[in-house]
Order: C-alpha cells, then structure tokens, then sequence
C-alpha cells in the first residue's frame, strides 16, 4: 500500500519546487529570446540578446568586478575564517573570542551597507582614520576592494564556525599520534589537520563561490553600481537591466547567462573536489 502511494507523497514537494524555482527559469529563459517592456506582449527576436552581450562594454566590466569577488570572496572570508578557527580553537575562552566575528552576520547586506556608507564615504571615518584622501567607492576598482572588505567583515564569523565545527569532527588519535612523532604547529597543521578537514573545506569554499557569484545587496545599496557603470558585478548588471531600464529580455538574457555560469562553476567544482578525494 505504501508503495502505491508513494509519488502522491512527495508529489506537493515537487510541486513546490517546480512552482518556485523552475517554472520561473523557464520563463526567463523564453523572455531572453524575445524583445519585452514590461507592458506589451514579447516579441521573438532569437539569440539577438545573447549577441548583445559580447559587445556591451558594461557587461565585460561586471564580468571583471563578478571576478574580482569570485576570487576575493574565495580567500578573503574563507582564509581569514579558517585562521580564526585554528588560532581560537584550542585556547581557553575561544568560544568568546569567536562571538565578535559571528556579530556581523546577523545583519542583512542591505544593513551592512548602510553600516558601511558613511565609513567609506569620501569624507568618512576610513580617510579620517588613515590620513588619505581616497574615494573609497567612487575610484574603481578600489571601489570593489572597499565593498568585498565589507563582505569579508560580515562573512567572516559563519566561515569561522563552520570550520571550528570541522576541527570538532576531525578524529583524535591521528593528531595525537603525529604529536608522538614530534609534528606540532604548522607541520600538524598542513599535514594531518587540513587532510582531515578537506571534506568540509570543499563545502564552505563551494558556497563562497556561489555567493560571489550572485552578489548584489552589498553593490547596490553602496554605490548602485557606479561611478557611471564601474562597479556593476552580473547580478546589478540584470536588475539594471531589467528594473531600471525596462529591457526584461535583455536582463533575463544576463540572467540566463549568470545562471549558467554559477551552475557550470559549481559543477568544475564539485567534480574536481570529488574526483580529488
């Protein structure tokens, strides 16, 4: 009996998804083909959007900047992560000293620019504080640099907890035998303690990934993009294009384009990682 009824089970799940996440795709899909305001009906127009893309000056620069967070995000909140966990791991009170870093990411990226704007102005704390005279999001790509520092400040702290709950999952008796054979500090770290916490490594640097891929909360409500169209990264580039000026099929053509890319990225990825391991 339970076997004739299992597809009407997870039938509302599938459904639910299907509803929320791939109907959706499929109709931005068919809107990247076509010509469409908004207001009138969509006019096919072929892969003209697509064309579009690699000849729009913009767009390469979102590409640079979605680079530049790709790989910023990727050693920045990861690496530091990974360092606080190791330094507070062991020692007395690092569950404390740990609480400071984890504060940041109870903030959304929208609250977390707003927190930043006036610091990163041009007449904010950060010139005043350093001395300089810096248009920390106005001058690319400092701007970029200025806006994945904020990330890494609000990332920072999960990055960490993931990874103190790595060090947790790792087995005793190979640390403690590599203790025998003399191995402490770096040599421990390197060849017994990062092996062993590779697995989980694969997964907060696969998420890392992913998130600058997509980001846009961050970009938007600091600069909105500019200067002119200077710190775009792919996912403003797609709300522009679509919210702002009204071009749903050129938008949904980037965002066609971005899904790809994410998709294809996490896929290299995961692949080497399980084919490594």
């Amino acid at each position: 009996m339970l076997g004739r009824f299992r597809y009407g089970y997870v039938a509302p799940a599938v459904l639910l998804v299907a509803g929320l996440l791939y109907a959706p795709f499929v109709w931005t899909a068919y809107l990247s083909f076509t010509r469409y305001d908004g207001l009138e009906s969509p006019a096919w127009i072929g892969l003209d959007n697509f064309v579009k893309l690699f000849d729009d000056a913009a767009l390469l620069t979102s590409t640079r900047n979605t680079l530049i967070w790709v790989v910023g995000t990727m050693v920045l909140p990861v690496g530091l992560g990974l360092l606080v966990a190791v330094l507070s791991y062991d020692i007395k009170g690092g569950a404390w000293f740990r609480v400071p870093f984890m504060l940041p990411y109870a903030l959304s990226g929208a609250g977390l620019a707003m927190v930043w704007s006036p610091i990163l102005s041009h007449d904010g704390v950060a010139n005043r504080l350093l001395g300089v005279d810096t248009a920390f999001l106005q001058d690319s790509p400092y701007n970029t640099l200025a806006m994945l520092l904020v990330w890494t400040w609000q990332q920072l702290g999960v990055n960490t907890l993931l990874f103190v709950v790595g060090l947790q999952s790792i087995p005793k008796e190979p640390i403690e035998a590599a203790r025998l054979d003399g191995a402490s500090g770096w040599r421990l770290f390197r060849h017994v303690i990062w092996p062993l916490m590779r697995p989980l490594t694969a997964v907060v640097v696969g998420l890392a990934l992913v998130a600058g891929l997509k980001t846009f909360d961050i970009v938007w409500v600091l600069t909105q993009g500019g200067p002119g169209r200077n710190s775009e990264t792919l996912a403003v580039t797609m709300y522009k294009e679509t919210f702002v000026s009204s071009d749903y099929g050129y938008g949904s053509a980037v965002a066609v384009m971005l899904t790809v890319v994410t998709g294809l990225a996490s896929y290299l990825y995961l692949k080497r990682q399980v084919t490594a391991t």
